[in-house]
């Protein structure tokens, strides 16, 4: 069923807050087989209002609107829709008693203005709001359905799961199932071309790439009559994608690279340390965001100048000053100092260019190089992707220790 979703408040427009309730309910709706065509936002006008539901109509079955259900002057959502359904609003007394017995049970006294919301169009199916006090409805016209909700996310919520799911998968002929891939190490472009087997003259499944900071997602989705054959064809399609770009994949399940590596070093009790120059400790801040990270995770050091490299893990003077601060052999030594001191069992360690002064020819900023302790091995990775500032330098060369971290110690063993 073609589907608009349309919100409802000028502080939206205003930038005053941020439009959640659009996003959650898109992803709701195509879980639930409903194509969404359509995203609205209108401010507490009910001339535009009623001007963007006959709109969405056109092309669609089904509006869900949220906010301007409230008891203020503004909130003329209600009657709107009634008047563009050829409707009317009057007195529900299910809500009138609903609405006085919840102010009683609070202890506080009802404001005349609260009597707004216990009107409801007359053919509504009216929808209780257990999170608040505006309660939503159904209502149907000539094949055409519209469902009011109020803005609140948390009562929008609520009410969805309660009471609108139940009513739309009723009305539902299809199911979307859907998978996200997570991948580091290879842009968005370069993921397409690969790919492009797999996506040119797609039907079902489908696929659809995404561009993060440092990393590429990957979205397969299939739509069928039932979860179950919606799956098996992600399931498939998934060991197609795997086949062609696995050593790149990190989460088959939409996770952060931080999370996955969390886990995994929890879940092998791999003892790790970090020492971190560039990066000023965001792998270490990265790491504590895991709960329990404490039972494998017990030094981290920020070597930032070179007597500190030099004093804390054992970097000769002579390597910096042969090969430079920033270099493969300056980073290895820093991560065989750190075994040394700490006896973790994977000690990373990096030394790079994070700008936006500093780079030269041969070392550009952006240029790092991570060192690596692990299992007998002492080695070296060079990162670099491209300058584009401080910030993102810093952040693409955490990621690519994440990976480094992720790569040695994942049963997928990427190459």
């Amino acid at each position: 069923m073609k589907t608009a979703i349309l919100t409802v408040g000028t502080e939206i427009l205003f930038g005053q807050i941020v439009n959640t309730n659009a996003a959650f309910l898109s992803q709701q709706l195509n879980n639930l087989g409903y194509d969404v065509m359509y995203h609205y936002t209108v401010g507490d006008n009910p001339g535009r209002l009623a001007e963007l539901i006959h709109l969405a109509f056109r092309d669609c079955d089904l509006i869900l609107t949220t906010g301007g259900l409230g008891p203020t002057q503004d909130d003329l959502t209600k009657e709107t829709i009634a008047k563009a359904m050829g409707d009317v609003v009057v007195e529900n007394p299910a809500c009138m008693k609903y609405l006085k017995e919840n102010y009683e049970r609070a202890g506080r006294k009802m404001t005349p203005n609260n009597l707004k919301q216990a009107y409801m169009p007359s053919r509504a199916t009216v929808l209780p709001n257990d999170a608040g006090t505006a309660p939503g409805f159904a209502l149907e016209q000539d094949g055409k359905i519209i469902i009011a909700m109020p803005g609140p996310p948390r009562e929008m919520q609520r009410m969805f799961e309660l009471q609108v799911k139940p009513l739309l998968q009723k009305k539902q002929d299809s199911v979307i199932y859907y998978r996200m891939l997570r991948m580091f190490g290879i842009g968005e472009s370069s993921l397409e071309t690969v790919l492009l087997p797999l996506i040119d003259g797609q039907t079902d499944p489908t696929l659809a790439t995404y561009a993060k900071e440092g990393e590429c997602s990957l979205r397969i989705a299939s739509k069928r009559a039932t979860e179950e054959e919606a799956r098996a064809a992600v399931d498939e399609m998934t060991e197609k994608v795997r086949s062609l770009v696995g050593d790149y994949i990190y989460s088959y399940d939409d996770e952060d690279l931080i999370d996955v590596v969390g886990r995994l070093l929890l879940e092998k009790k791999i003892t790790i340390a970090c020492a971190e120059s560039c990066t000023g400790g965001l792998f270490a801040g990265a790491l504590t965001d895991t709960s329990g990270i404490s039972e494998v995770f017990g030094h981290g050091y920020v070597t930032y100048s070179c007597e500190a490299k030099e004093t804390e893990l054992g970097v000769k003077p002579e390597t910096i000053e042969t090969y430079g601060v920033v270099s493969p052999q300056v980073a290895e030594e820093m991560a065989a100092g750190l075994a040394a001191k700490t006896g973790a069992k994977l000690c990373i360690s990096v030394t790079g260019l994070a700008g936006p002064d500093g780079g030269s020819a041969e070392k550009p900023v952006g240029l790092a190089y991570i060192g690596v302790s692990y299992e007998g091995r002492l080695y070296a990775v060079k990162s670099y992707y491209r300058n584009v500032s401080r910030k993102w330098n810093r952040h693409y060369t955490l990621l690519r220790m994440l990976f480094e971290v992720y790569r040695l110690i994942s049963p997928e063993k990427p190459a």
